[in-house]
């Protein structure tokens, strides 16, 4: 209080000062005059739009008007708002301008409109409020109770209208709001004694170590204060108060003493019914109370008695009281009765720290369900001590229906309830079990819990937890949201943590499933919005990104039997999902898919704007058919792989982004795969490359490539896919395939065909028949098939006219050559430049010794798997799409 006169008197001597300047300065500017005066006597920064001096539309009155007054601190409280007003205006005679400081100056009224006070102690103990330059700082009291300067004031009227009031004090961490002020008063100031009348409504909120006692509660106070100047004291009579709609009679005094501020209070709510009880209650809540029948009496009551200082606090013995009270509201079917109430709040000593309260009793019945309570809370200001007993029975859904509470979501589910707890609030945020005592046990049955971190509500059809000191065991929880079904079992570390703080829920459970949709188990990051960009003439829109909820930190052993994935049906799955941080890590889970077995190891994180995933896959016997027509990413590492009948073995190690669908975004995957293809089937009428390729390779059925073991290794990177070079076979024909393709599907491939002679024509057979030379007999021709393109529309060039025609005019000559008789040497020479091959000669008496020419043949460098390959990207065409593909291929 005194804090509050103080301030209140610096800025009242301030522009007392002003107005007893305004005489000797009528032909100056007004507003120089008060920014020079702010200037030499405050440390602090005043800003204003105007200062005006009325003598003529207020005439027989002066007026003098502020607008938009600002006062903003100075270190250490730099750049920061003291106080505000739209306007600040004065009326008093005209005379009044033209008195000296000898007499009184009488002000008629004082009205402040929009007035913001900030009032800030930091954690040093420094204020915010103290301005005035020492040089000036003379006045230790408010200027109007100054008597031995011959200076005072009257007022007949003053207002404060739509303001606002805020004292922050972080050194006992304690905060303190009024909101929506609204006084006026009427009184006579300058005798010794006098009287005033004052009418007062705000809100006020009150706060201290993070926790709030009053929550926007309405206030209305009419007082009649004797007001004694000379002892600074003032007297309360004929006075009554409201807290929402408790009444409240209260008698006593405040005297401003040296030391701080000496208070001698008494209250009591007049009508002692119990209906005063859900008065108190906010009234944003507490519906139609003028209606309500009730029963019983309730009784609030208190003395508050002592000093207000740096150190102290007054002594307190605040109760509230209640027996065998009950309340119906009329609109409602059920009724509260049986209520019990019995709550104090002390303190003896008036040290802050001993305040306490005791809810000795707080019971209650809804039909025939009886809920009892009790609790202590001590050492409120620091670390704040709780012990608590719950016994009772209570069927939430009765809660709507005995009280018209509005609530987010709709209440359900029976809560049974023995517990004890006792626990400090630092063991709380430090996670000191050890401090933590809770002994009981609690179930809930039929309950249904929503949340904005979730997608869907969770029905919880039971749930049984024992509480021992340190942990929690949930012995059964049986649930299910959205097409999921759950039970689990296991431990809950820190469950008051979560429950009365921002703790995260920690703990171990063994969770099991007969269907378990990932979808279900995420929350949407935002709301869907749309934006249009005018220069394109285009709308995007942000779709809702699913969230893994914030609040889990957890480590879950699951055993599934369907657990379903975009559009995937994964078969008996186990493993086990560590998620904190907004992050899921996989560990050993293993699941069957496509007639085969799919191990997981990774994680997957949603902390960020765009969610991440890096994982690593092993497929074991996948059916190679189902698993590129319905997984997007294979069907993208390998398209042609549909072709293929029969099992697959790969491993892959992808990483990269994830859509709003929660599946792979495959123009940001990376990674690389080895995949070996257990098969020798082809279907070459699936697939358009391998008919067209059939079309300009005659001499090689595709249907009959042997596939069987091979092993091949890629790479993927920015859309594209590396495949390094590897080796099928057809009958005698060693093909090698490398290249690359994007995820768009366009192509740049090369197959090199090592094909045998014979295969090249009967021209070429009848050469080779002639020569009759075994070398020729045995030769291959390397081929190339350029292919680009797409998948479903190749483009194919190959070099095998202009090979077979290269091969045709060389066996000629070697036939040639042998006619004619050039000998050996000649035919060696030709067969060896057909062949490639070198030859070495060496004469001895004519003779020439031929080195045998080898023809290397191509390595099997990718004895690795395809698997890989066709594992990480899961994306393919549709059926539809196969189809059209393969009309496409019969026309």
């Amino acid at each position: 209080m005194k804090k509050v006169l103080k301030i209140v008197g610096i800025i009242l001597l301030f522009f007392i000062a002003i107005l007893i300047a305004i005489p000797f300065f009528l032909e100056s500017k007004i507003d120089t005059i008060v920014q020079n005066y702010a200037d030499e006597n405050l440390n602090a920064e005043l800003s204003f739009d105007d200062i005006s001096l009325s003598l003529i539309s207020s005439f027989p009155k002066a007026e003098v008007s502020v607008e938009n007054l600002k006062i903003t601190n100075r270190a250490p409280f730099a750049g920061e708002t003291l106080a505000t007003a739209k306007s600040l205006s004065f009326e008093m005679g005209m005379m009044q301008l033209l008195k000296g400081t000898d007499s009184p100056l009488e002000i008629n009224e004082i009205i402040a409109n929009e007035l913001l006070l900030v009032i800030k102690t930091n954690k040093t103990g420094t204020t915010n409020y103290d301005i005035v330059k020492e040089s000036t700082r003379t006045i230790e009291t408010p200027p109007e109770t100054e008597t031995s300067s011959g200076f005072s004031f009257d007022i007949d009227n003053y207002e404060l209208n739509n303001s606002a009031f805020t004292y922050i004090d972080d050194t006992s961490n304690m905060a303190f709001y009024l909101t929506e002020i609204n006084h006026r008063g009427t009184g006579i100031f300058s005798g010794g004694k006098s009287e005033l009348d004052t009418n007062t409504e705000a809100n006020v909120t009150f706060a201290m170590d993070s926790t709030e006692y009053l929550s926007n509660n309405h206030i209305k106070l009419d007082a009649l204060i004797d007001l004694d100047l000379e002892q600074q004291k003032f007297t309360f009579k004929e006075n009554k108060a409201y807290i929402n709609a408790l009444p409240l009679e209260f008698d006593g005094f405040v005297q401003l003493v040296e030391a701080g501020q000496q208070i001698d209070i008494t209250f009591k709510n007049p009508g002692a019914t119990f209906k005063d009880f859900l008065a108190i209650i906010p009234e944003a809540y507490a519906k139609d109370i003028a209606d309500v029948s009730t029963t019983g009496n309730f009784t609030f009551s208190g003395i508050v008695k002592g000093l207000v200082s740096e150190e102290t606090i007054p002594t307190l013995d605040i109760n509230l009281l209640s027996e065998n009270a009950s309340f119906k509201f009329p609109q409602l079917p059920k009724s509260v009765k049986n209520i019990g109430i019995d709550v104090s709040v002390k303190n003896t000593t008036g040290n802050v720290d001993d305040t306490f309260v005791n809810i000795n009793k707080l019971n209650f019945q809804i039909d025939e369900d009886v809920f009892k309570s009790e609790a202590s809370i001590k050492n409120l200001t620091k670390n704040m001590l709780v012990t608590a007993k719950l016994d009772g029975v209570l069927n939430l859904a009765n809660i709507t229906k005995a009280y018209p509470v509005e609530l987010d979501n709709e209440l359900s589910g029976i809560l049974r309830a023995n517990v004890s707890t006792s626990f400090d609030m630092d063991a709380i945020e430090t996670n000191a079990y050890q401090r933590i005592k809770n002994v009981g046990s609690v179930s809930l049955t039929d309950f249904v819990f929503s949340s904005e971190d979730l997608l869907n509500p969770i029905q919880i059809n039971k749930a049984d937890l024992t509480f021992k000191p340190g942990t929690v065991s949930l012995n059964s929880f049986d649930a299910q949201t959205g097409k999921s079904d759950f039970t689990a079992t296991g431990t809950i570390n820190n469950l008051l943590g979560f429950m009365l703080s921002d703790k995260n829920l920690q703990g171990n459970f063994n969770l099991n499933s007969n269907t378990f949709a990932l979808s279900d188990f995420m929350s949407e990051d935002a709301p869907t919005t749309e934006s249009s960009n005018e220069d394109s003439g285009k709308t995007t829109t942000e779709v809702e990104a699913l969230k893994i909820p914030a609040f889990l930190d957890c480590t879950i052993t699951a055993n599934a039997k369907t657990v379903i994935y975009d559009n995937l049906n994964l078969k008996n799955v186990k493993g086990q999902l560590i998620i904190k941080d907004q992050n899921a890590s996989l560990q050993n889970m293993t699941t069957d898919i496509f007639n085969g077995q799919l191990g997981i190891s990774g994680n997957v994180s949603t902390n960020s704007a765009k969610p991440t995933f890096d994982m690593k896959l092993a497929m074991q016997n996948f059916d190679i058919s189902q698993s590129f027509q319905d997984l997007d990413m294979l069907k993208a590492l390998a398209p042609i792989a549909k072709v293929l009948q029969g099992k697959l073995n790969s491993t892959i190690d992808i990483s990269g982004f994830l859509d709003e669908s929660f599946s792979p975004d495959l123009s940001t995957i990376s990674g690389s795969a080895i995949a070996k293809i257990l098969t020798d089937k082809v279907n070459t009428a699936n697939s358009p490359l391998l008919t067209s390729l059939d079309s300009k390779l005659d001499f090689v059925d595709f249907d009959k490539l042997d596939i069987k073991d091979i092993v091949t290794n890629l790479s993927f990177e920015n859309g594209n896919v590396s495949v390094k070079p590897f080796t099928i076979n057809y009958n005698d024909i060693p093909i090698e395939v490398s290249g690359s393709h994007s995820f768009t599907n366009t192509m740049n491939y090369n197959a090199v065909l090592q094909v045998p002679a014979k295969y090249l024509g009967s021209e070429v057979n009848r050469l080779i028949g002639k020569i009759n030379d075994s070398e020729v007999n045995n030769l291959t021709v390397p081929i190339t098939a350029n292919i680009g393109g797409t998948f479903a529309s190749p483009n194919i060039k190959t070099d095998l006219t202009s090979g077979v025609s290269n091969l045709t005019k060389q066996l000629i000559e070697i036939e040639k050559q042998k006619l004619i008789g050039q000998g050996k040497d000649k035919v060696s020479d030709l067969l060896s430049g057909l062949l490639g091959g070198e030859k070495t000669t060496t004469t001895t008496d004519s003779t020439t010794t031929k080195e045998e020419t080898t023809k290397q043949t191509t390595e099997d460098k990718v004895k690795e798997g395809v698997g890989n390959i066709l594992g990480g990207l899961l994306s393919g065409k549709k059926k539809t799409e196969t189809k059209k593909e393969s009309d496409s291929t019969d026309n």
